[in-house]
C-alpha cells in the first residue's frame, strides 16, 4: 500500500487560520480562513471542527501535519490538541504555539519567535523541548511592544506632557486626529469607550507618524516598547532558551521600520550575540517546514537527497 505523502502546516491565529498543503511537487492547496467559522472555544468541537476543515482543504490522507496555535501557551495545550485531532486526522501530528513558527519560517531549527502585532509575546523551548514563554499577559497587563500597548503608551504620554504644560509635541495632534476628537483631555475616555486591542491597535499609526515629525514623546514610546521586546528576550534567556537566532514578526514591526530598528539596537544590549530576523514571510510555512521534516523521517531522507 502506497504511504500518503501529503503534509499540511496550519497557522492558527486570533482572526484567521491558514492552511498549506504540498505534497512531494509543491503546494496544492492555500486556504485562509476566518477562525471564528470553525472555532467554538470547545476542545472537542475545535479539533473535530479543526480536522473536517484540513481534510478537506487537503483532498487526501495527510502523513504529517503541523499546527501552531493561538491560544496553545504551555505544553498541556498543545497535547491536548494533539491528542484530539489524532481521533480524526491521519499521519503524525504536532502542535505548536503559533509564535513558535516564525523561527522554522525563517528556516532555523531553534531559537526564539517574538510576535509584535495586535499583541506581543515571545516564546521558546529548553533543551529538554519544554515550551518557555513571556509576555502575552493582553493589552490591559502588558503586550508592551505590541501596536495596543504602543498607543496606550502614546496616551499616557501625551497625558503627562499636557500635566506639564508641554502642548505642542507632534503625538498631541497626531493621536487626536487618528481618534477623531478635537480635545485632548478626551484622550482617556473615548479609549475607554473603544476598550479592544485590535481598535487601539488601529490607531498605532499615529504614533509612528508622530516620530516622523521628530516628536521626543512619540519616539520615545516606540524606543521603551522595542526595549521591552528585548526584555521578553532576556527573561527567556534566563531560562534556557538558545538565543542565537531571535526572529521577529507581526503587522506593526513589518509594517514599521522604526520599531524593528529599535529592536534591533535593543537587542545589541540585551543578547549581542543574537542573530536577528525580521520575519516577512507567512508564519504557516513555518508549520509547513515542521511538517516536511517529520514526512523526512518517515521516507528516509534518501527521497530528498535524490537517492
Amino acid at each position: 500500500m502506497k504511504q500518503a505523502d501529503l503534509i499540511a502546516g496550519i497557522d492558527i491565529g486570533g482572526t484567521k487560520t491558514h492552511v498549506l498543503v504540498k505534497d512531494f511537487d509543491g503546494v496544492v492547496a492555500d486556504r485562509v480562513v476566518a477562525s471564528a467559522d470553525w472555532r467554538v472555544w470547545d476542545r472537542e468541537k475545535d479539533a473535530a471542527a479543526l480536522a473536517a476543515l484540513i481534510k478537506d482543504i487537503a483532498g487526501g490522507e495527510l502523513c504529517a501535519t503541523a499546527i501552531g496555535a493561538h491560544g496553545c501557551d504551555t505544553d498541556l495545550h498543545c497535547k491536548q490538541l494533539e491528542a484530539d485531532l489524532a481521533s480524526h486526522l491521519d499521519g503524525r501530528i504536532k502542535v505548536l504555539n503559533d509564535s513558535e513558527l516564525l523561527v522554522a519560517a525563517a528556516g532555523f531549527q531553534s531559537g526564539i519567535g517574538v510576535v509584535s502585532g495586535t499583541g506581543s509575546i515571545a516564546v521558546a523551548r529548553n533543551a529538554n523541548d519544554e515550551m518557555l514563554v513571556a509576555g502575552g499577559w493582553g493589552w490591559i497587563l502588558g503586550d508592551e511592544g505590541s501596536a495596543a500597548a504602543l498607543v496606550r503608551e502614546a496616551a499616557r504620554a501625551v497625558r503627562g506632557a499636557i500635566d506639564l504644560g508641554q502642548t505642542h509635541d507632534p503625538l498631541i495632534v497626531e493621536l487626536m486626529t487618528k481618534l477623531n476628537i478635537s480635545d485632548p483631555t478626551k484622550i482617556g475616555r473615548h479609549l475607554n469607550d473603544t476598550r479592544s486591542a485590535a481598535i487601539w491597535g488601529g490607531y498605532a499609526d499615529a504614533v509612528f507618524g508622530a516620530a516622523r515629525r521628530g516628536s521626543p514623546l512619540a519616539n520615545r514610546v516606540i524606543r521603551e516598547g522595542a526595549d521591552a521586546l528585548a526584555a521578553l528576550i532576556g527573561v527567556l534567556i534566563s531560562r534556557g532558551a538558545d538565543a542565537r537566532h531571535v526572529v521577529i514578526g507581526g503587522g506593526v514591526v513589518v509594517e514599521q521600520p522604526m520599531l524593528f530598528d529599535a529592536f534591533v539596537d535593543a537587542m545589541s544590549i540585551q543578547s549581542p550575540a543574537s542573530v536577528v530576523t525580521l520575519l516577512r514571510a507567512p508564519p504557516v510555512n513555518g508549520a509547513l517546514a515542521i511538517a516536511e521534516r517529520f514526512r523526512n523521517e518517515i521516507f528516509g531522507m534518501e527521497k530528498f537527497n535524490g537517492k
